[in-house]
């Protein structure tokens, strides 16, 4: 079926301008002026008004099946990130039983090819069951289908099961994709260590439980030749040691998470565990070094590390409740009215950060709004204000900061493969 979205805003050399999209056989076949005159087509889809977008990727989400379908599954998770303007998106391996042997992880791609109602790439571990030092297939697993290899949610304790994964994961050219956390130093937090931990009566982690083993990794790194990949970095310090690392030329990339932009310490002022993420919110010094990270190239993209939870956990006291909250459905529209909308990011360096970066970071078909690329296409609405509402999602998790929220980019319409994925039906 050939597919027309004319008269649709698209970024061309950073600025909009008006283009139509040919669609035919799962790929851009066109984008040019017009074109609606040119080429008879089976449906035309009018995106007047609309920005049009290359479809988001998101190599960090939580989808929790198999093992905690009460938080979320394939199916509700993939629909959520449709909604949120996903196309392509990384599902973590922290689901029981974790994929950890080549048999396990086939199960999981099917599960993911059968539900997902987007592109899925999935994660292996780095080790057995993401714990302890032994080490799984490696190459079993990259035969099998992985995508990288990460033991997310928990940071790799012993240096040498670390090394030895980074000299395995070099020589089969993967990523090795971390949680950097040094156990030792979290000394039973729930919240950044600070001066709001302490008016609050909350334990503290402190943000060296982050980069104590951050710097430990890119010395890993550095031996090896690996590509290490940093999960949501929130401090100032571990921004420092990743801008050396890369300009001493090391392999490392890193992802910002969309509440780390968005939020600090500060702006728990109760017992909310709506606010309870690991890493924690850290201080306006580490939020500030983040963007400044973003604007200067040393962390090279956003990903939400989308982690659902059901509404009973949340209600409890940070003590209690689990940590992470959603992020699939908010992070466009959050980060568009916050910072693009505010001038302190461009359109087209915030689509570079959510689409075009983590794709080419990690080698996906995906990012780019060009001919012959998979027809992967958002209909994004910049104009109309909206409000963000629990009852609209799509995610069993309902455990976000930012609901109640007025924002702006809406997300209209997604295509995967030039097929319709989320339509917003009012």
């Amino acid at each position: 079926m050939k597919r027309l979205i004319k008269n649709g805003q698209c970024l061309v050399n950073g600025h909009l301008q008006v283009r139509d999209i040919l669609i035919a056989d799962g790929k851009i076949a066109k984008i040019g002026q017009h074109l609606s005159a040119q080429t008879p087509v089976d449906q035309i889809i009018d995106a007047q008004g609309l920005f049009v977008s290359p479809g988001l990727v998101d190599v960090h989400v939580h989808l929790r099946e198999p093992g905690q379908t009460a938080k979320e599954t394939v199916k509700t998770g993939s629909l959520a990130a449709a909604h949120g303007g996903y196309t392509t998106i990384a599902a973590m391996p922290n689901v029981i039983p974790a994929p950890d042997t080549p048999e396990r992880l086939k199960a999981m791609l099917a599960l993911n090819q059968r539900d997902g109602a987007v592109h899925m790439v999935q994660y292996a571990t780095i080790t057995t069951d993401r714990g302890g030092d032994e080490l799984v297939d490696m190459a079993g697993l990259k035969a099998t289908g992985a995508f990288a290899f990460s033991n997310d949610g928990n940071g790799v304790q012993t240096a040498g099961t670390m090394y030895q994964a980074m000299q395995q994961a070099a020589q089969l050219n993967m990523a090795v994709v971390a949680h950097a956390e040094d156990d030792s130093l979290t000394f039973g937090g729930v919240m950044h260590e600070g001066g709001v931990s302490k008016r609050l009566g909350l334990p503290g982690i402190p943000s060296v439980s982050e980069t104590a083993q951050v710097a430990r990794d890119v010395a890993l790194a550095a031996a090896t030749g690996a590509h290490y990949h940093v999960c949501h970095v929130s401090s100032a310090a571990t921004v420092q040691v990743i801008r050396a690392a890369k300009a001493a030329g090391v392999n490392v990339t890193c992802e910002v998470s969309p509440h780390h932009l968005l939020l600090r310490d500060e702006d728990i002022t109760s017992d909310n565990a709506m606010l309870k993420m690991n890493p924690p919110l850290g201080s306006e010094q580490d939020r500030q070094a983040l963007i400044t990270g973003l604007l200067d190239g040393t962390i090279d993209l956003i990903a939400t590390d989308h982690a659902p939870h059901t509404d009973a956990e949340k209600a409890r006291s940070m003590l209690k409740a689990p940590f992470g909250i959603t992020g699939s459905e908010t992070a466009f529209a959050m980060l568009y009215t916050k910072f693009v909308k505010t001038g302190l990011f461009s359109l087209a360096q915030l689509i570079n950060w959510m689409a075009a970066s983590p794709a080419a970071r990690f080698g996906l078909n995906a990012g780019q709004l060009m001919a012959g690329a998979p027809a992967d296409v958002v209909l994004f609405d910049l104009t109309t204000p909206f409000t963000i509402q629990a009852a609209d999602f799509l995610s069993k998790g309902h455990n976000s900061p930012f609901i109640g929220q007025q924002v702006l980019g809406k997300t209209i319409r997604t295509l995967v493969s030039g097929e319709d994925a989320y339509i917003n039906r009012p």
